[in-house]
């Protein structure tokens, strides 16, 4: 899943693709590196932002659904029911909701669901992330999400455990470390498992020596190719990406060996 950011302000690419000819240009691009899905965002999630207007997200959003249609499968990142109307009318397939509330509206419109785990919301999620079990928990809770999401109708539906979203980098580690648990309790509820670690902060201290300052956004491709790859090797369908076509190579480069290996 390639990240496509119509926004001006997300914590990696902000302003880059905002204007519409430039986000169908770099969604085409994310294409042409191998992505299988888009996932095209008009409001920013990342810590301490904000909700945009409405009308705003959907003057950003739709012309770039409209013109990518057919091209590719596409996701809509959203937390409003009338954003993801608009999208699917325009061609999107999959609404990835960060907010875990709009289960009843891809069941209405026929389309996948992505579950995200999230504590708070973007604006507070990191003021101090607490948890007693963070892997129970979030199994737990995305466990409660699938099951309403197939009581209401939806036939495909991927749970995300959110990294990064009301945690610190070791409960992100911890959820990492403990992915085949949540592959294997989403299968046996008849879900998917999508993890995104792409570009996120955590990689940004764990990529530096100590004492050193945190690798910036766009030093963090080790870290990002190093988790997308190991969560496909846990089980997980989907990675969030934002560097489609290394990480493409270096699954390929992975999955190889472990083919041929299963096949021996």
């Amino acid at each position: 899943m390639g990240v496509l950011n119509v926004t001006p302000d997300s914590f990696s690419d902000g302003g880059r693709y905002f204007e519409v000819a430039d986000a169908v240009a770099h969604g085409r691009q994310l294409i042409a590196e191998g992505a299988d899905i888009v996932d095209i965002g008009g409001e920013s999630s990342r810590p301490r932002a904000h909700p945009v207007a409405e009308e705003e997200e959907l003057r950003r959003v739709v012309p770039v659904v409209e013109a990518l249609a057919g091209e590719v499968r596409l996701s809509i990142d959203t937390v409003k029911p009338a954003v993801a109307r608009a999208a699917v009318a325009a061609g999107a397939t999959l609404v990835n909701d960060v907010s875990g509330r709009l289960f009843d509206v891809a069941a209405e419109l026929g389309v996948g669901w992505v579950a995200m785990h999230i504590r708070g919301t973007p604006a507070d999620m990191q003021d101090d992330p607490r948890y007693d079990d963070v892997v129970g928990e979030v199994v737990g809770h995305l466990g409660a999400l699938v099951e309403a999401a197939r009581t209401a109708g939806v036939t495909e539906v991927w749970a995300d455990p959110g990294i990064g979203f009301g945690k610190t980098a070791a409960h992100n580690l911890a959820l990492l470390g403990h992915l085949p648990r949540l592959v294997s309790a989403a299968g046996a509820a008849g879900a998917g498992v999508l993890v995104g670690t792409s570009r996120k902060s955590f990689l940004g201290a764990l990529s530096s020596p100590p004492g050193a300052p945190p690798a910036s956004v766009d030093d963090r491709l080790e870290g990002s190719l190093a988790t997308a790859t190991w969560a496909m090797a846990c089980g997980a369908g989907i990675v969030r990406v934002h560097d489609v076509a290394a990480t493409v190579s270096a699954a390929t480069l992975v999955g190889g060996p472990v083919r041929a290996e299963a096949a021996a």
